[in-house]
């Protein structure tokens, strides 16, 4: 596999396009590592448009999210059921990261928030290679198990807006995971799989510095444009986002990562109505 591109631009159009997962990461990997190392200009006289879907291989089949198999950490295929889940919502964030990345980089902005998204998009890649080798150790791979098509969908309204993405992906996406993965980690280690419960640690300790990047960067743009931040957001979260916001909130791990509840506990009624 060849990994040449122009540009930063061009390798994120390249990664979100590309349909070999195994590829997919390892562009990821090498543009993250020519960026880093000052070696990829930002944009190029040649980049490739971004595409408008990400490239996948034929499996998964997409389903409605109410065919999905039940996931559970109390059985074997309910644990295989719940890390496919989780390598699905993975993948997902290496391509919205950096479709973020490549679709933004004629934004004027500093150099400091492509290097936080190129990293975010490093550690992507690693999260759903690290869940992808898990499902090998239980037996099944990724694709074996129907997923769905809900996380692309709720950013398709955003590619137009800096602001309005970084308000539903880190700050929407990213900040469930806070929420939500604790309580995994604890059922995958009360049921055995340490191995497990360790990628669902690096993955929770990543995603703390996930929604930070994109808090800083949501306040950065508000304060640009003279807005404050917390209406700005749940303005942009109503219009974008199709979907509940529920609690329990991982309210402490939130508000370290910049986001205090007055940000999201008010639209729980109003996305609720």
């Amino acid at each position: 596999m060849t990994t040449a591109f122009t540009s930063l631009a061009d390798a994120a159009a390249r990664i979100v396009a590309t349909a070999d997962l195994d590829e997919k990461v390892e562009i990821a990997f090498a543009a993250a590592k020519g960026w880093f190392g000052r070696r990829l200009s930002l944009r190029g006289a040649e980049d490739r448009p971004m595409p408008a879907r990400p490239g996948r291989p034929e499996r998964p089949l997409l389903v409605p999210p109410r065919d999905l198999p039940k996931r559970s950490a109390a059985s074997p295929q309910g644990r295989v059921a719940l890390i496919h889940s989780l390598a699905h919502i993975e993948l997902n964030a290496v391509d919205l990261t950096w479709d973020l990345v490549g679709r933004f980089a004629r934004v004027p902005m500093p150099r400091s928030f492509f290097d936080n998204w190129v990293q975010v998009g490093l550690e992507e890649a690693k999260h759903f290679s690290l869940l992808a080798d898990h499902l090998t150790v239980l037996g099944a791979a990724y694709g074996d198990l129907p997923a769905h098509d809900g996380l692309w969908q709720a950013t398709q309204e955003t590619g137009h807006d800096l602001m309005a993405r970084l308000a539903i992906l880190p700050l929407v996406l990213e900040a469930r995971g806070l929420d939500v993965t604790p309580p995994l980690i604890g059922k995958l280690a009360g049921e055995g799989d340490a191995a497990g419960a360790g990628i669902l640690e690096i993955i929770y300790r990543d995603e703390r510095r996930h929604v930070a990047f994109g808090c800083k960067w949501f306040r950065f743009l508000c304060d640009r444009q003279g807005l404050a931040p917390e209406p700005t957001f749940r303005r942009l979260v109503i219009k974008h986002f199709r979907g509940p916001l529920k609690p329990p909130f991982n309210d402490a791990a939130r508000a370290e990562a910049g986001m205090t509840p007055s940000f999201y506990r008010p639209l729980v009624r109003a996305l609720d109505l």
